[in-house]
């Protein structure tokens, strides 16, 4: 919210009251309070009929510093409340005449008592951001409504990001960004997933502790700060460092929770009904049948909305009309290896025959006057469950549990933005807070339940929604997007950009939401789609199924398909070290190469885990432009190698694009293209890239529950390259692009297309290569 008229005056009817002069500094434990009087104080009558504010510093956790101000403390909070996990930490305090400073870890705040208000925030002795002259800020509005502000400096060539799921520029430096959940599709300023965290490229980040609306000005109201501001008496927020925006978002998901592995499946092809089709079982088997015959591996079937009957949802029945057996229907494509998704919502209809049920049992939300609350948007007469009831939450959780024994695998977990305001809940939560903080509730009880009922690590979601600590219920979607390259484009913005907000795995509707694409859109994001983390076909009033496109789309969502599947042995070890790290697994450039500052802007291309790079087309003449950093660097599939540190343009058909391995990398490559959920470890070549002289490459292979398997390192000594492993069973090597060597000890060599191929002797974990 902006309060200010240019950069000297104030906006009109508002009364705003800074820091001005520091009139005690505490220490009580742990926590350095700061007592500020919003004006200069000269004698002991200024101390009278005027306001003292509160800057309280503490620390959760090494290398982050909590920062709480605060007006009047005694504001009753009702909730509810991020989960912060904190953890046992060192925290020194030091006191003196000129200054105080408080540190954790290599993280520390600096405050200036000599002059009226200067805090710095110091990452190893390094000034990395600060809070000056009139940043913090006390104001009331013209109708006397209290909000707390603050700024926080920026540095000359600093750049922020994430904040969410944003569709507006990737760089938020210059915008206006209000966080608070709403369905406005990929197109416009609005999120489905808000997230009050940043990450700047300095290294560092900043968490505001607030489940309510957090407006931000980033380099726009003030273009050398960043303001952020909260109705109330209050304002808390964390300077998170770390020196590296990898370490930023370890360290942010430490704090917030670290995603979920989702199960090996996921990552296989889904394919779904599509939402206002018509279909019934027959439809189904045809589309499930028709992929099978033209070779085109599927791992999911979703059925979207309406599997139940309409005006009814949700009331988890299916429509016997349309399927007349769902078990048996779930059972005949369960045994042609599909997993199975449904749909749901956390809305009750009021013709469902759940609605009385949950009005008598007082599971739905209220209004004011004790009423349920209701709407006809979406679905007629529908209430909203109240999951801050744990009967109600245990209520639609048994719902679910049944379709999970009927064969239900994982659900849709769709809406959960629209959420009122003018409403009270069982356990008297903020309404204001609850409409952002919905998301999260509504979510972990859906995976609450697939764990309890599939076990630990079976858990997923298709969720649209999320909040901060939504990351732990993985997986999410992009939303509604439209069938054009720009939408496609913004698509991916908003994924990276979710990325990092401390989110692991994502996907989008392949080919856009809204409207059928063209067949030269459609192959495009199939290509872009099978390189995400996951990757679902679906749309609104049509099918998805490639054949009716052309046959041209058959062959690339096969060959792309089949490709996802082979490259699983490193996608996964990609998966696991996302849960470990908090780092996406489809990353902006500037997060694996946050020294180039080239790297710094790009949005039209990512790396998938942090070898591979990726950059999809956005036009049908297929032309594209993309920046290799430093190196020489290999297409995946053509075997041609390009110089980093500059832009290259190419011109690609539908089987090809840049996806272009980071020198120096060995991308570990599995024996099956039909699924995605087999023994990583059996039979995996080891595909080595532009091994330097000098370098030394390595990588792990892990197992269905992420757990480490095996190790392989490769070092090259001159022509000399030796590569080893540990664990694992059969194995092979590849050396991208050499065409013959002298010797091999330890195998037998060959010539692929790749090429050459060494495959180890019986029981040998090395094998040592000497090149012509």
């Amino acid at each position: 919210m902006k309060f200010t008229d240019g950069y000297w005056q104030t906006r009109e009817g508002y009364e705003v009251q800074n820091p001005a002069d520091i009139r005690d500094i505490t220490q009580v434990g742990d926590t350095m309070t700061v007592y500020a009087a919003t004006k200069v104080i000269a004698t002991k009558g200024d101390t009278l009929n005027g306001t003292l504010l509160k800057a309280s510093y503490s620390s959760p956790m090494p290398d982050v510093i909590k920062v709480t101000l605060n007006h009047h403390k005694g504001k009753m909070n009702l909730g509810p409340a991020f989960d912060i996990h904190e953890q046992e930490t060192d925290v020194r305090v030091e006191i003196s005449e000129d200054q105080a400073e408080l540190t954790s870890g290599s993280l520390s705040v600096v405050v200036d008592r000599k002059q009226g208000w200067n805090v710095d925030f110091r990452y190893a002795g390094k000034r990395i951001t600060g809070s000056g002259w009139r940043a913090p800020a006390y104001i009331k509005d013209p109708k006397k409504k209290a909000y707390y502000r603050e700024q926080l400096d920026l540095g000359v060539g600093e750049y922020i990001y994430g904040l969410g799921e944003r569709f507006t520029p990737f760089l938020k430096n210059g915008q206006v960004v209000e966080i608070w959940n709403e369905d406005g599709g990929t197109s416009s300023e609005q999120s489905y997933k808000n997230i009050p965290f940043y990450l700047s490229n300095k290294g560092y980040g900043v968490f505001v502790n607030h489940p309510e609306r957090v407006s931000y000005e980033v380099a726009s109201e003030n273009v050398s700060r960043v303001q952020f501001s909260v109705e109330g008496e209050s304002l808390e927020y964390f300077i998170i460092g770390g020196g590296s925006p990898k370490a930023v978002l370890d360290n942010y998901t430490k704090l917030t929770g670290k995603p979920a592995l989702p199960p090996a499946w996921t990552f296989g092809l889904w394919l779904t009904t599509s939402f206002t089709t018509d279909y019934d079982e027959a439809t189904v088997n045809h589309f499930v049948d028709g992929m099978a015959e033209r070779d085109l591996p599927l791992a999911v079937f979703h059925f979207d909305c309406f599997w139940m009957k309409e005006y009814q949802w949700c009331d988890f029945e299916w429509d016997k009309d349309m399927f007349p057996d769902p078990e048996g229907m779930l059972r005949r494509l369960k045994d042609k290896g599909l997993k199975i998704c449904a749909w749901i919502n956390p809305y009750i209809a009021e013709k469902s025959y759940l609605f009385d049920e949950g009005m008598e049992h007082g599971y739905l939300v209220k209004t004011t006057d004790g009423s349920v609350w209701q709407w006809d948007m979406w679905q007629a007469g529908m209430a909203l469950v109240d999951f801050t009831n744990p009967e109600a939450a245990a209520w639609y959780k048994s719902k679910l549990a049944t379709l999970i024994d009927q064969g239900v695998d994982c659900f849709k977990t769709d809406f959960g933005e629209r959420i009122p305001t003018d409403v009270v809940y069982y356990d008297g939560s903020d309404p204001q807070k609850m409409h952002n903080y919905y998301t999260f509730l509504y979510n972990k009880a859906v995976f609450d339940v697939l764990e309890e009922k599939l076990g630990k690590g079976e858990a997923a979601l298709f969720a649209r929604s999320a909040t901060v600590g939504g990351q732990q219920f993985p997986v999410h979607w992009g939303g509604d997007c439209s069938a054009t390259y720009e939408s496609m484009a913004e698509t991916l913005r908003g994924g990276l950009s979710l990325g990092l907000s401390g989110f692991g795995f994502w996907s989008h509707d392949i080919s856009g939401f809204e409207n059928t694409a063209p067949p030269d859109i459609y192959k495009r994001w199939v290509q872009f789609g099978l390189l995400s983390s996951h990757s679902r076909l679906h749309g609104s009033t049509s099918y998805r199924v490639p054949w009716l496109f052309d046959e041209e789309a058959v062959d690339v969502v096969r060959a792309f398909t089949k490709l996802k599947c082979s490259l699983m042995p490193y996608l996964f070890n990609s998966a696991a070290e996302s849960t470990v790290l908090g780092l996406p697994m489809m990353r902006a450039m500037m997060l694996e190469f946050p020294e180039d500052r080239t790297c710094a802007v790009l949005d039209t291309q990512y790396m998938l885990g942090d070898s591979i790079l990726v950059a999809p087309i956005f036009n049908p003449e297929g032309r594209v432009e993309y920046y290799l950093p430093q190196g020489r660097w290999t297409n995946y599939l053509t075997n041609e190698v390009k110089e980093g540190g500059s832009w290259h343009q190419e011109q690609h058909g539908y089987m090809t694009l840049p996806i272009m391995i980071k020198p120096g990398s060995i991308i570990a490559v599995g024996q099956e293209d039909s699924r995605t959920d087999y023994v990583f470890a059996e039979g995996v070549s080891l595909h080595v890239f532009e091994l330097a002289d000098g370098a030394s490459a390595s990588t792990e292979i892990v197992n269905l529950q992420g757990e480490k398997v095996m190790d392989a390192a490769a070092s090259r000594a001159g022509d000399r390259i030796e590569v080893v492993t540990k664990g694992g069973s059969t194995w092979s090597l590849v050396l991208r692009g050499v065409s013959e060597v002298a010797s091999v000890e330890g195998g037998r060599v060959e010539t692929c297309e790749w090429g050459i191929r060494v495959t180890p002797e019986k029981g040998m974990s090395s094998v040592c290569v000497t090149l012509k």
